[in-house]
């Protein structure tokens, strides 16, 4: 996970922090397609905002090829308008892309994040101070077992 990490997002609008991220998967041979990739993932916030409010935002897609599910985490301590209900900038992004053959797969995943979210208000401050990807992955981690228990 520690190579799944952006510690602080260069671009500050929607539509070049998904750039960012998709040709961060991309250099890291996580992806192979990024243009359709991205053109997935634009579409999808096409459909409605993957920002689920509190400064966090899911863009998530579909992809066939995509033979296990890529998680990756990224952070703007600027913030990014990802247009939220909430109209709050996001912070902190999990993108998500899976494969169209597994679903549930796809949504247990979606599920497991918004419930760490939810459940740990905390979270999303924390990321923000971490100083370094093994802090920001210990905080993760520590919010995780909290859930669990």
């Amino acid at each position: 996970m520690q190579d799944m990490v952006i510690p602080e997002l260069d671009n500050t609008t929607r539509d070049s922090v998904l750039k960012e991220m998709v040709s961060f998967l991309k250099k890291r041979n996580k992806i192979a397609k990024d243009k359709d990739l991205y053109e997935k993932l634009l579409q999808r916030e096409e459909l409605g905002s993957t920002a689920i409010g509190d400064g966090v935002a899911i863009p998530h897609c579909k992809m066939k090829g995509v033979e296990t599910p890529v998680v990756m985490l990224a952070i703007s301590k600027k913030g990014v308008d990802f247009h939220a209900l909430d109209g709050k900038p996001s912070f902190i992004f999990f993108l998500v892309v899976s494969s169209p053959d597994n679903p549930s797969v796809n949504l247990q995943i979606l599920a497991a994040i918004a419930q760490l979210v939810r459940k740990a208000k905390r979270v999303i401050k924390k990321i923000q101070e971490a100083e370094d990807i093994s802090m920001i992955l210990d905080v993760l981690k520590d919010e995780e077992e909290r859930i669990d228990d």
